[in-house]
């Protein structure tokens, strides 16, 4: 019994030593978020609320407004193609077309975010795959304008989280009971209903937990939206990069980070009680 007290102590130690450092690095942004900021030096002053007071600026709030904007847009583009995929990878028969569905699915997962970025550049710019096709279908005159814009800030944080979405989504799909699913088709009911009334509400856990997931990830995701944005679609950890190696103003980014981090919380705070009122849906 000792022995086994010992081995799980040296378990759960570098899960206690990470909780601690990350601890310490937030109450190091939260001392930061409340030092006045001095012009032109990498020091700070005194203790001051003003941080806080000056994020009203209308600048910040668009920033906070955007990324929420994205993350709820996000979110719910990823579960409207990840379902379909997931459901498809769970119930599809043929090995050969599961493995192709699998294969795209998840070679997103081999690839670095940076990587990923840079590939949408390709597709989305002035000269990328989507304008040399329409231009060559004859649809357009001229390019159309995908890259640094909302739009295509999307469209690259969905290809980010999809692959998540799809290993979440098929988790919770394929831990459905079939039996209930046959009960329904003996009562008479199609496809359709049988989908609707029992396989989506028995995913729902499923749903809820890859939902909150993506709009985490997408709340703090910063490479995307910097390269694919460029600038012209400001969220919060663009602002805060801008902020803390352009500016050097690390007192207004500290409390932007502040913000934003009880701004996720809440969110997933909001998201952790629809979770727990539907747990019983998913029961089985």
């Amino acid at each position: 019994m000792n022995m086994y007290s010992r081995l799980k102590g040296w378990m759960i130690a570098p899960a206690v030593i990470l909780a601690l450092s990350t601890c310490a690095a937030l109450m190091t942004v939260l001392q930061f978020s409340l030092r006045a900021y001095v012009p032109g030096s990498l020091d700070v002053g005194g203790l001051t609320l003003e941080n806080f007071s000056g994020l009203g600026n209308g600048i910040y709030l668009n920033a906070l407004w955007n990324t929420l904007r994205l993350s709820i847009e996000t979110m719910v583009f990823s579960l409207l193609l990840a379902y379909p995929l997931a459901y498809a990878l769970v119930r599809v028969r043929n090995r050969t077309l599961k493995s192709i569905i699998l294969i795209l699915s998840l070679t997103p997962l081999f690839l670095g975010e940076i990587v990923r970025t840079y590939s949408w550049t390709v597709v989305l710019g002035s000269n990328g795959f989507v304008n040399t096709l329409l231009r060559k279908l004859g649809l357009i005159e001229w390019p159309l304008d995908l890259m640094f814009t909302h739009f295509g800030v999307v469209v690259a944080l969905v290809h980010v989280t999809i692959p998540v979405t799809v290993l979440m989504l098929g988790a919770a799909i394929s831990h459905i009971n079939r039996d209930y699913e046959r009960a329904a088709q003996s009562l008479g009911a199609n496809p359709v209903r049988i989908f609707v009334t029992v396989t989506l509400p028995l995913s729902m856990p499923g749903i809820l937990a890859s939902a909150t997931t993506a709009f985490a990830w997408t709340f703090s995701a910063f490479a995307t939206p910097q390269m694919i944005g460029g600038g012209r679609v400001p969220t919060i950890s663009t602002l805060v990069y801008q902020l803390g190696l352009s500016s050097l103003n690390f007192p207004l980014a500290a409390s932007l980070s502040i913000i934003g981090l009880a701004l996720t919380m809440v969110s997933l705070l909001v998201f952790g009680k629809f979770t727990a009122r539907l747990q019983r849906i998913g029961a089985h």
